[in-house]
């Protein structure tokens, strides 16, 4: 399945189209959470999916609410002082993806909106699809 041309976001361009990850496996899922203090890890910021070709895609949400879509290596986590920090590390069971480690992307599809471009990305998988959307701001996950 090939994606349509999403429309533009006015502040960060159309991004790439993730044609690309069709026929790739899916190998790691690096993502990136705010922390602070000694709290859990809350408000998944980035993922990276990793795929068998060693390429990184970043998957965000952009201050427009758009959902950023871009290859690029998974960067380190950094420090905010008192605003708490920012964690970047593999995941495994924590993702909707996980089920999806070692499977081939069959296809993808993307949503828009006139005003904001990219709201959503779906990857999909022979054992369901792995949605990726902004919402209220905030990057969620979720299986189908």
């Amino acid at each position: 399945m090939e994606s349509k041309r999403v429309s533009e976001c006015p502040s960060h361009g159309v991004g790439v189209r993730p044609d690309y990850l069709v026929g790739r496996r899916l190998e790691q899922v690096v993502a990136s959470w705010h922390l602070y203090d000694s709290e859990a890890l809350s408000g998944l910021l980035d993922a990276w999916l990793i795929d068998s070709e060693a390429v990184a895609t970043r998957i965000t949400t952009g201050s427009d609410w758009c959902l950023i879509v871009e290859a690029s290596a998974p960067f380190a986590g950094y420090d905010m002082e008192e605003s708490g920090r920012v964690e970047v590390a593999p995941i495994s069971g924590e993702t909707p993806f996980a089920d999806q480690y070692g499977k081939t992307v069959l296809a993808v599809s993307e949503e828009s909106v006139p005003d904001s471009g990219r709201i959503a990305l779906e990857n999909t998988f022979d054992s369901g699809r792995v949605r990726c959307e902004t919402w209220s701001g905030g990057l969620r996950l979720s299986s189908k």
